[in-house]
């Protein structure tokens, strides 16, 4: 094939991998009615690999390259420099000179031009990369023009250019750069026109910053924008800002920056009604792309031309309803404690398992209460249940709620059901109950193993979706929700009534402490016993120390008590083994697939703790428990009626007991079945890797349920969506999924509306009582941590399989979480001192840092 070195912006080929991404955008720009682009031309990509080819020593400093960590950039930047200066230096080779010259005659070689780097990893939709690679302003002649050729080709591998691909996973040798040439706007205003609400992410409010002169002033930071906000066509707020410098262009080529005349300086970039025009045009480009844009805009004497525009990557998803109606939406992972982008696979199994719709946007699940937010009975209640759980969520919901008129008023919502968290049937205190539920959970579950067992191929499928209906019959059983609830509602009887009394504050935190049968709890004292195994041997805890391979349950029978150690460990991993981290994902390993992820509990375990541990630990929280259940009964008696009061209190103090542990059954139950779900579903996805449908297993968690069924089904799948959905994946995770989303795409986090707390301190939610002192370990992945007793965990979100964690610490501080979520019940079991929901507590807090963590008020200090 030819190579071709200059493409028209207008004419030439659109494809990124020919221009770049900044290029491809520009020819689609240019073909757009009524949208005005500067004529120009690009360099393509062909030019740049002809010079890379002429630097062999490139590809070796790729190779060093890939391996940095993306941390270390000390070594990054001096590689980085390495090849730029050698891109610099290589002559631009004469037959591409060549066509670069003749490209300007026919524009006009004297004129004055903008050389701007166009790779083809950038403006993509789920990555930017604004700003990472170099752009050169009022370069004239064709000398220059060649030269800052050169330096865009460069500028691929900025610093912070190399840095950004290697955190969004972008292999260096697959990008390469195109150079657009574009003839010069000398505007009297420039700026950035975004289509959607960067900062609520509103789809509905676009925004615009102005300035006078070239854009360069607002990118640089050299002045403070002119704000507009237009809603439906009209300019519903503005800030006009005091501009007392402008970029503007010099007549033998580059800029500089000069003063404004005061009586200019406070006058508006725009008029009311081309900030309106230029919205207009906005809209014609989103809906030329799909998606909202971030566009740079220029205005001169004939109008508007647009200079750029590229996806908004920051902005949450909304989810797809197909209707034209206003939807209010609330995040499943802030209950599930598991706010992580979640693969399509783990989403459409938690979607057919769940007792309610879910949609999925950004990788995670929502709930639309928009119904429940219509009937004045039906919010009280949601609004209620919320609050006590999360209060931020809930205030996120009054804040939509003030909104004039998003969410309709219905006298009655139509629900057919009653709202979740409503009163309950009573049932009797009565242990028996909470056996028998675990009985019938059990018998489900092996039922499960059994028969799916002989299922292969489309039976399989069919089978899956018939046991997905027992899961939710299971999960449904009235007499289980009641034993949940039985021991919700008895714990906010307590603590509302004994703070009434007694002015206790979470006197159910202490009455609760070690209550019998919570399976999660079980399973953090469970590993004590398991490292009781491994401390008398200590070539055993050598090995440990060394493992990597997920093999190693193999090595053990070769070391001095190593065969006693692997029956210890296979027995925890055949009760527990189902569990990890984000276990709602049904994609994530399992501590059965990579036990290597409970090692360094283990080892902390030996190092922190004394034989018998856990039954110490367990027997200390019973005997609080006990004293303090003797303590407040006592107190009681001494009040008015106190008889009475102490035998209500005596009643639910029994209730709870009985009920609370259960609360963490049902989970338990879920993700055993998913273990189970998995196993069936890797091995149809392994025969689908043997008749060479498939390139690897893991391929199937890129694909809904639906779309594997088919997959199963036909023996063909598509390639090329599942690296979409990789690529996708991916993208996610930079993205912070909102408590509270609309269908406007807003996203509200909710705030905590409180002034009883010191100056400086982080507000959070009091789940567990108590004051606490210590060592902040801030810890983003339990199989990372190393914690001595003593020490405060400080994470973004537990759930159950932290568990093991909290036998050793402190105290908790989390991002998210709420009352009844399990890392506050665990922390109850453990009396742990907690507190959750402090926003951005990982960022705030500095790891090893001092703090007090105050779990009966709800705040952490930072101590100096």
């Amino acid at each position: 094939m030819t190579e071709q070195y200059v493409v028209d912006l207008l004419e030439g080929d659109p494809r990124v991998a020919v221009v770049g991404g900044k290029g491809g955008h520009l020819g689609a720009l240019s073909r757009i009615e009524g949208i005005r682009v500067p004529r120009g031309f690009c360099v393509t990509t062909d030019a740049f690999r002809r010079i890379v080819a002429q630097a062999p020593s490139i590809e070796d400093r790729l190779d060093q390259l890939s391996r940095l960590n993306p941390d270390d950039r000390e070594a990054i930047q001096m590689l980085s420099a390495q090849i730029r200066r050698t891109i610099e230096e290589i002559a631009v080779p004469g037959d591409v000179a060549a066509a670069i010259t003749r490209a300007l005659a026919r524009l006009g070689e004297h004129a004055a031009y903008a050389v701007r780097s166009s790779a083809t990893a950038e403006d993509l939709p789920t990555a930017s990369f604004a700003g990472q690679q170099d752009s050169y302003l009022n370069v004239v002649g064709p000398t220059a023009i060649l030269q800052h050729v050169s330096r865009c080709w460069a500028s691929l591998f900025t610093e912070r250019a190399v840095t950004y691909r290697r955190r969004n996973g972008i292999d260096h040798r697959t990008v390469h750069m195109a150079v657009v040439v574009q003839q010069m706007v000398f505007p009297h205003a420039a700026g950035i026109l975004f289509t959607a609400d960067p900062v609520t992410g509103n789809r509905k409010v676009a925004t615009i910053d102005a300035g006078f002169g070239l854009g360069e002033a607002l990118v640089s930071g050299l002045v403070n924008p002119d704000v507009f906000k237009v809603r439906d066509g009209e300019v519903v707020a503005k800030t006009i800002a005091v501009k007392q410098r402008a970029v503007h262009a010099l007549p033998t080529g580059g800029t500089r920056a000069t003063a404004i005349d005061s009586q200019w300086q406070e006058k508006p970039a725009l008029t009311d009604a081309q900030v309106v025009e230029l919205v207009r045009l906005g809209r014609r480009i989103e809906a030329h792309f799909g998606c909202p844009q971030d566009i740079e805009w220029c205005l001169d004497d004939d109008g508007f031309q647009i200079v750029q525009s590229r996806p908004i990557t920051t902005l949450f998803p909304i989810p797809e309803t197909g209707d034209q109606e206003n939807h209010v939406y609330v995040s499943v992972g802030h209950q599930q404690m598991m706010t992580d982008p979640m693969k399509p696979l783990g989403l459409s199994m938690w979607q057919l398992t769940a007792m309610v719709p879910m949609h999925a946007a950004g990788g995670r699940l929502f709930v639309d209460v928009t119904r429940r937010l219509a009937s004045p009975a039906s919010r009280a209640a949601l609004l209620d249940v919320i609050g006590r759980g999360d209060p931020l969520t809930r205030d996120a919901l009054e804040t939509v709620l003030e909104h004039d008129d998003f969410v309709p008023a219905l006298a009655d919502a139509g629900l057919g059901r009653p709202p979740a968290g409503g009163a309950s049937a009573p049932i009797e205190t009565d242990p028996a109950i909470v056996t028998e539920l675990i009985e019938r959970s059990q018998a489900s579950i092996a039922d499960l193993r059994r028969d799916i067992r002989t299922k292969t191929g489309p039976a399989l499928c069919d089978f899956l979706l018939e046991a997905f209906e027992e899961h939710k019959r299971v999960l449904s059983d009235p007499l289980s929700i009641q034993a949940i609830m039985a021991g919700m509602e008895a714990t906010w009887w307590l603590n509302e009534k004994l703070q009434e009394w007694l002015g206790e504050k979470n006197a159910a935190d202490t009455l609760t402490l070690s209550a019998p049968g919570n399976v999660t709890s079980e399973m953090g004292l469970a590993l004590l016993d398991v490292a009781d195994v491994i401390r008398p041997h200590p070539e055993v805890v050598a090995f440990l120390q060394n493992v990597e391979d997920e093999s190693f349950l193999d090595e053990l029978a070769k070391l001095a008590g190593g065969t006693e150690v692997r029956d210890a460990l296979e027995e925890y991993l055949d009760r527990y083994g189902m569990r990890c981290a984000g276990e709602i994902d049904i994609t994530r390993p399992r501590w059965r697939e990579s036990p290597t992820t409970l090692v360094p509990a283990i080892l902390d375990n030996v190092r922190n703790f004394e034989p018998g541990a856990a039954r110490l630990r367990f027997e200390q929280g019973r005997q609080k428990a006990q004293e303090k259940e003797q303590d407040v009964l006592s107190r009681l008696r001494a009040l008015p009626d106190g008889d009475l009061k102490a035998e209500e209190t005596k009643r639910m103090i029994d209730r709870v007991r009985t009920f609370i542990g259960y609360r963490e059954y049902p989970k338990y139950g879920i993700i055993s079945r998913y273990f189970i779900y998995k196993q069936a579903l890797l091995a149809e996805a392994e025969r689908l890797v043997q008749a060479t449908v498939l390139r690897e297993k893991e391929d199937i968690f890129y694909l809904t349920f639906q779309e594997l069924h088919d997959v199963v089904r036909s023996h063909h799948v598509d390639d090329r969506l599942i690296r979409q959905r990789k690529d996708a994946f991916r993208s996610y995770h930079a993205l912070t999924p909102p408590r509270v989303l609309t269908s406007d795409g807003e996203t509200v986090t909710g705030t905590y509306r409180r002034d009883d707390v010191p100056a400086g301190a982080l507000i959070g939610l009091p789940v567990s009582a108590g004051t606490i002192e210590g060592r902040a370990r801030v810890v983003h992945d339990m199989a990372q941590a190393d914690l001595e007793t003593g020490d405060i965990l400080v994470t973004a979100h537990t759930d159950p399989s932290w568990s093991p964690l909290f036998v050793g610490i402190s105290g908790l501080v989390t991002e998210v979480g709420g009352l009844m979520t399990h890392g506050a019940v665990i922390a109850r079991e453990y009396g742990l001192p907690a507190v959750v929901g402090v926003e951005h507590a990982t960022r705030l807090i500095r790891d090893k840092q001092r703090i007090r963590v105050h779990g009966s008020d709800g705040y952490v200090e930072i101590l100096p």
